[in-house]
């Protein structure tokens, strides 16, 4: 269980991103620092020695894997920021645990807006097409623009919202489970 106050932390670091990201697209740098700062200050804090092992822990683990989707255009640096403040926050276990109920959120809406949009033949496509470039080593945003992040053609979600919304779904199953 995490403690109260890293619970805070995350809430209000994820309410942020979440309606800066709905409203304007992007999440500030000066956000996401704080969150870091936050979660290695209030881990050290709080938990002494084991704290500052459990936010490095947690942001590296959030860089290594967000970073290569940033790398290949897929996700936004502002995202990749957030999760490690989230890491940070968090710690490594808990991050996992928020990574797959932003995963498996991020998946339906993605589904749902495909659907919405009518663009089930475009993202078979589309995923034809990451599949194809990945297996030659090459970006698949090189190959279409519809696969840059930063492309007006690409169709694209607030990652920030979701990954609060990830967040929030954790924290509902931890109080669940207490």
């Amino acid at each position: 269980m995490m403690p109260l106050f890293l619970k805070l932390a995350l809430s209000g670091t994820a309410l942020a991103a979440a309606l800066y990201d709905l409203r304007q697209r992007r999440i500030p740098n000066w956000l996401n620092l704080s969150g870091i700062i936050l979660g290695f200050g209030l881990n050290t804090y709080f938990l002494a020695g084991r704290g500052a092992t459990t936010a490095s822990l947690g942001f590296l683990l959030a860089l290594a894997v967000y970073t290569p989707l940033y790398l290949l255009r897929g996700m936004g640096a502002g995202d990749v920021k957030l999760m490690a403040a989230i890491g940070a926050i968090a710690g490594p276990a808990n991050w996992f645990n928020i990574f797959l109920a932003t995963a498996l959120l991020g998946g339906a809406l993605s589904i749902l807006l495909i659907v919405l949009r009518r663009r089930f033949h475009l993202t078979l496509v589309n995923i034809s097409t990451i599949l194809r470039q990945l297996s030659h080593r090459q970006s698949p945003a090189a190959a279409s623009s519809l696969l840059d992040i930063r492309s007006q053609k690409a169709l694209t979600l607030p990652h920030g919202a979701v990954i609060a919304a990830g967040v929030f779904l954790f924290l509902l199953l931890q109080l669940r489970s207490a």
